[in-house]
C-alpha cells in the first residue's frame, strides 16, 4: 500500500467517546437538513445516518424551540441503541440559546462555532464568550467554522487594508485565504485564553472551490496543530458536488491533512441524505485510510461484453455485500477489506480475479459459457448453467465464514 505523509494532528479531541485527531482513523460526519425542533423527524434522520455510517451527526439550532428539542433527541436515540454524538451548528443567537437552555448543551457532544455569524462589533466578544463558557461549563469540544460565505468581514476589511498598504500588494484571493486561516486561528486563541481546553478545539475553513481550499488547508495545517475538518462547502448536486468534493478532499487527505471530514453534497428533492455518508466512506476507503464495506471491481463493458449479465452480477453482489455487512461486521472482523472481482471477458477477467480475494471471470460475446472463479489467486472450480449467480455468491459466503469467522 502507498504511504500517506503524516501531517494530521497529534492533538486528541474527544467528541462524545469518538475521537478526532491524535492518530486516529479520519472520522466521517454528516448533518441532518430536518427542523430541529421535529424530534421525531430529526430523529429519524440521525438514526439513518448513523447506520449508514456517520460517526458524528451535526444538527441545527437555530430557534429555542429547536435548542429545546435536544435532550428529547438525545433520549430518543440512546432508547434506540444509537449512540452517535450530536454536534449542534449555531449561528447568530447560539450566546442567548444556551445561557437560556444549559441542559440542552449538555445533551451535545460538540458546539459548531462560526466567528463571522457570532456578533458583529462591540457585542461580538461577549457573544463568543458565552458560547465558549458554556462549552467550557459542559466539558463540550468546539468546532471554531469559518466560511468564506460567512466571513467576518471587520477583519476581512482590516486585511484589505493593510494589504493595499502594502509596496506590492498581494491578490485579492490570497487575502480572502488569509482572512479566512487568521479568523480562524484568532478565535481558537481567544477560546484558549477564556480557558477553553487546546485538546477541545477542531478547526474548520471552507470555501467551495477546490484549488482554494487546496491552498487554505494546507497553509493551514503548516501553522497550527488543531485536528481540522475538512469539506468543500456548497459542493453543489450529483455528480459535480461528488467530484469536485473527492478532488479536493483527496489532495488533501494524500498529503496527511485532515481529521475529519463531511462531504456537503445537495441532495435531490425527496432523495435520502445519506449519499453523503456513502461518498465520504467511499472516498477514504479508494485512499487507502479506511475500510467500510467489502469491494467489488467490475470491468465497465465493452464490444466484447454485449450481454448485460456480468452488469447484472456485479449490481447484485455489491447489493448483497452491502446488504449482509450489518451482521457481517459484527461477527466477521476484518471483513470491510474484502475485495471481489466481477469482470466481462477473458481480457482483464482472469487477471483482475487473481488480484482480488475472489473473482469470477464471465465469458464476453462469443466466449466459451463458462465462469472460471479464481479464491486467494488460486483457480478453484468453474461455473457453468443458469445459477452461475447463486453458485458464486455461496462461494461468497463460503469464504467470508472461512477467513474471517476465526477472527
Amino acid at each position: 500500500m502507498i504511504e500517506h505523509i503524516s501531517r494530521r494532528s497529534s492533538v486528541a479531541v474527544d467528541v462524545g467517546g469518538v475521537t478526532v485527531g491524535g492518530g486516529a482513523p479520519v472520522v466521517v460526519q454528516s448533518m441532518t437538513n430536518t427542523d430541529t425542533a421535529d424530534v421525531a423527524a430529526t430523529v429519524r434522520q440521525v438514526i439513518e445516518l448513523a447506520r449508514a455510517g456517520s460517526e458524528l451527526v451535526r444538527v441545527t439550532v437555530n430557534t429555542e424551540a429547536a435548542m429545546a428539542a435536544l435532550p428529547a433527541i438525545r433520549e430518543r436515540l440512546d432508547a434506540q441503541g444509537v449512540a452517535v454524538p450530536l454536534v449542534g451548528d449555531f449561528h447568530f443567537n447560539g450566546h442567548r440559546l444556551v445561557s437560556k437552555y444549559p441542559h440542552s448543551v449538555a445533551a451535545l457532544a460538540k458546539l459548531r462555532i462560526n466567528p463571522g455569524n457570532v456578533g458583529r462589533g462591540s457585542k461580538r466578544d461577549e457573544q463568543f464568550a458565552a458560547l465558549i463558557e458554556a462549552a467550557i461549563d459542559h466539558g463540550k469540544p468546539v468546532r471554531i467554522g469559518v466560511n468564506w460565505g460567512s466571513l467576518d468581514q471587520a477583519l476581512l476589511a482590516r486585511l484589505m487594508d493593510e494589504n493595499a498598504a502594502l509596496p506590492k500588494p498581494r491578490p485579492v484571493e490570497a487575502v480572502m485565504r488569509e482572512a479566512l486561516i487568521r479568523s480562524a486561528l484568532e478565535s481558537a486563541e481567544a477560546a484558549e485564553k477564556l480557558g477553553l481546553p487546546h485538546d477541545r478545539i477542531i478547526i474548520s475553513c471552507k470555501v467551495s472551490g477546490v484549488q482554494p481550499l487546496i491552498a487554505v488547508y494546507r497553509d493551514l495545517a503548516a501553522r497550527c496543530d488543531y485536528p481540522l475538518h475538512l469539506g468543500l462547502t456548497e459542493a453543489g448536486m450529483g455528480v459535480k458536488g461528488i467530484v469536485a468534493s473527492s478532488a479536493a478532499l483527496a489532495v488533501l487527505l494524500q498529503e496527511g491533512i485532515g481529521d475529519t471530514i463531511r462531504i456537503s453534497l445537495t441532495p435531490e428533492p425527496g432523495a435520502p441524505r445519506t449519499e453523503e455518508v456513502r461518498v465520504a466512506q467511499e472516498l477514504l476507503q479508494a485512499m487507502g485510510l479506511r475500510d467500510f464495506m467489502p469491494q467489488v471491481v467490475a470491468c465497465p463493458g465493452c464490444g466484447r461484453t454485449t450481454s448485460t449479465f456480468f452488469q447484472e452480477l456485479a449490481r447484485d453482489i455489491q447489493n448483497y455485500l452491502r446488504a449482509q455487512m450489518p451482521a457481517w461486521r459484527k461477527r466477521y472482523p476484518g471483513v470491510e477489506g474484502l475485495t471481489v472481482a466481477v469482470m466481462g471477458c477473458v481480457v482483464n477477467g482472469p487477471g483482475e480475479s487473481k488480484h482480488a480475494d475472489i473473482g469470477i471471470s464471465l465469458p464476453g460475446t462469443g466466449e466459451r459459457p463458462v465462469a472460471p472463479v479464481y479464491v486467494d489467486g488460486e483457480k478453484t472450480v468453474t461455473l457453468k448453467g443458469e445459477t452461475i449467480a447463486e453458485d458464486f455468491q455461496a462461494i461468497i459466503e463460503d469464504y467470508v465464514a472461512r477467513r474471517f469467522g476465526g477472527a
